[in-house]
């Protein structure tokens, strides 16, 4: 193995943990920035919701265009993604007001980080399958550790330099993840050819037909992440009654994020003992646990404690859906289903942030996340059935 080969994993390491990094800035401190700028919290709902549709839109398009082939590569997706995202969030650092300006860029940075973030996994499976070796568990884990220690130190250093911080810390990980992405090549004796006996299904109804139990199983997963996506959205709305702060809610997004790490990195070998099926399901049990708890919650202690749950649900959930596409999808449909398993994630985030936006206007915190307890059960429901159908399946074709 020559010295290159030996950091595939070390780079990879970089791309997912300055991915998520960034992630904290636009994502998980959304409403704090956007809050700062004058919105409300139904306009926060709009922005996002915007965001997110924008997303379900382009996702299956770029995933369809990059599993043709050709030069659109999810390496060169990956550094035009990050280019984008650069040059928004210099924007958003140099403009100072106008509602206006500032909903259209943050809309459109919110939206190309989420069709990027299925291609850095994508991309692990190509590399894997070039012979490039990489720990993926463990990278997609320290992913999460990156975005815990942004979260934990960006949530006191907003509190002494404002929210211009966010896009300052943004555009040091970007810069560095291009950097990264740019020497990221993948060997090109290592390139496999095309069979002509593979088929892509690149349009939409031919997808749901040849994946019936596996878009069913989105369908479950966009009900998970109604919830998911309404507790990182509004946080800082739902421990303000119980005497939260922006430091606090720091300290919980950290305490969700770190505790990915072991389960992760335990991803590999956990995967050789119970089937990825299995997994997805006790990811939505432990949705459903941490919602309740986060429901419940008399104070922050237990808030803590239900941001814990994370390390059974999200990350359970990511990794064993990226193995599961990888398992029960033909080649050159594998990218669309990592964007379809990452469009589940985004579908949640559409319709939290169109309801729970004004839920929390009109009936407050304690309502929507009744709502999203409702939801995620609806959800686990749907993923039983669906996982069955998959099964079934799978059976059939094997006959």
């Amino acid at each position: 193995m020559t010295n290159s080969r030996k950091f595939w994993t070390l780079r990879y390491i970089i791309i997912n943990a300055t991915y998520f990094a960034v992630y904290s800035g636009i994502h998980a401190y959304a409403s704090v920035f956007l809050l700062e700028k004058g919105f409300s919290n139904t306009l926060i709902g709009i922005t996002l919701a915007l965001a997110n549709i924008l997303s379900v839109i382009f996702q299956p398009f770029v995933a369809g265009l990059i599993d043709k082939q050709g030069k659109l590569t999810n390496r060169n997706v990956s550094m035009a993604s990050t280019a984008l995202l650069l040059i928004g969030s210099i924007l958003l650092l140099i403009i100072k007001s106008g509602i206006a300006a500032i909903f259209i860029i943050f809309a459109l940075i919110y939206m190309v980080q989420m069709v990027y973030q299925p291609i850095i996994t994508a991309m692990y499976f190509e590399y894997e399958a070039a012979g490039c070796h990489i720990y993926y568990g463990l990278a997609r884990g320290l992913g999460s550790a990156g975005f815990a220690v942004t979260s934990f130190f960006t949530g006191r250093a907003i509190g002494r330099f404002g929210v211009s911080i966010l896009m300052i810390l943004d555009i040091i990980f970007l810069a560095i993840a291009l950097i990264v992405l740019y020497f990221f090549k993948k060997p090109e004796t290592s390139y496999k050819e095309i069979s002509k006996d593979e088929v892509a299904h690149n349009n939409l109804f031919s997808f749901i037909k040849t994946y019936p139990g596996f878009m069913l199983f989105v369908l479950a997963a966009v009900c998970f992440f109604f919830a998911h996506n309404a507790i990182n959205d509004y946080m800082i709305q739902i421990i303000t009654p119980l005497g939260g702060t922006e430091a606090q809610m720091g300290i919980a997004v950290s305490c969700a994020a770190l505790l990915e790490l072991p389960t992760m990195a335990l991803m590999d070998k956990i995967i050789k003992k119970i089937s990825a099926k299995n997994l997805l399901l006790i990811s939505g049990t432990a949705f459903l646990i941490k919602t309740l708890l986060m429901l419940i919650a008399p104070n922050m202690i237990v808030v803590y404690i239900s941001q814990a749950m994370q390390m059974f649900a999200y990350a359970v959930f990511i990794p064993a859906g990226a193995y599961f596409v990888n398992q029960t999808m033909a080649r050159l449909d594998q990218v669309k289903g990592q964007a379809y398993f990452n469009i589940s994630i985004t579908l949640g985030g559409v319709f939290s942030s169109l309801v729970c936006g004004r839920l929390l206007d009109i009936r407050g915190s304690h309502f929507m996340l009744t709502v999203s307890f409702a939801v995620t059960a609806v959800g686990l429901i749907i993923a039983f059935f669906a996982l069955k159908v998959v099964a079934i399946s799978r059976e059939n074709a094997l006959k």
